[in-house]
């Protein structure tokens, strides 16, 4: 069952969560074959033009055919973006394409990967290292509909275009969703980055980069830079009853939030965007700011 909506960030992709890895003869010829199909496109109509491609969900997914996996599987994401990355790797000068990221803990070491090409080529990463993050945290933190973010490949290049393809994962209902970016389609990551994101199913969702929610991001910047000890003095006369009828000590804990404000408050963000890319600011911070 595969879904297409389109975005300005070019779209959004469902398949079935499941597990495993592609067996280790079928990976090689997929790395060689991406790395083809890059090599032509890359020639032809240049690096942009692959970055374009590979943030179009539809034209992602066709290429997950040609190289041969599953095609309707949530490994298709993390096994192809994996491939694109060993095919490419020592060929970034001819193809003028960066790639950064991957599955897991690999994720989460894009920032270092960037610098680290930063260092060899000679440019400067912040903008890649900032765009990569936030992504990231838009669709794992500021829209939270039950998916957390599992896998995050950056594509790049020289001249700052970037293209990220990254996944989450909803272990309640058994599928994966498949984000797709692209630099030159977003022009705010904190209002309304996404043109619509349809589903067939409702569920309760707190989006924070909704243009209704503007005067609450608004808010959360106002509390993000106050004195936490008033804050939380406030935070601790609210109450909201956990879903089951008896209190963990988990369920009250405004000491965590002290730590993420006291934070803000010594950094004193000027804006949204400023305060979701803080280190440790996730899921839990927004929520709390947002309440």
């Amino acid at each position: 069952m595969f879904y297409y909506i389109h975005m300005p960030q070019t779209g959004i992709a469902y398949s079935p969560l499941h597990g495993g890895k592609a067996p280790p003869w079928l990976f090689e010829r997929m790395v060689a074959l991406g790395r083809q199909v890059t090599l032509v496109v890359a020639e032809e109509f240049g690096p942009h033009d692959m970055l374009r491609r590979l943030s179009d969900p539809w034209w992602f997914q066709a290429l997950c055919c040609v190289l041969g996996f599953d095609w309707h599987s949530s490994g298709i994401t993390t096994t192809v973006c994996g491939a694109l990355k060993e095919g490419l790797r020592g060929l970034e000068r001819d193809t003028g394409i960066f790639v950064a990221g991957g599955k897991g803990r690999t994720s989460r070491k894009t920032p270092s990967e960037i610098e680290a090409y930063a260092d060899r080529f000679g440019f400067v990463p912040g903008g890649l290292v900032c765009s990569s993050r936030m992504a990231a945290k838009v669709d794992s933190a500021a829209v939270q509909d039950g998916y957390q973010i599992y896998h995050h490949s950056f594509f790049f290049t020289l001249g700052g275009e970037w293209a990220v393809v990254q996944q989450g994962m909803n272990e309640v209902n058994g599928w994966a969703r498949r984000y797709h970016w692209l630099s030159s389609a977003v022009e705010d990551f904190v209002c309304e980055p996404h043109a619509a994101v349809c589903s067939d199913n409702y569920i309760e969702t707190l989006n924070m980069v909704a243009l209704e929610s503007a005067q609450a991001r608004a808010a959360s910047v106002v509390i993000a830079i106050e004195r936490p000890e008033a804050i939380i003095a406030d935070y601790k006369r609210v109450l909201e009853m956990p879903r089951h009828h008896h209190v963990d000590g988990e369920d009250i804990r405004p000491e965590n939030l002290h730590k993420i404000l006291l934070s803000s408050y010594e950094r004193q963000p000027n804006d949204y965007e400023t305060l979701l890319g803080m280190p440790g600011v996730g899921p839990k911070t927004v929520r709390a700011l947002a309440l």
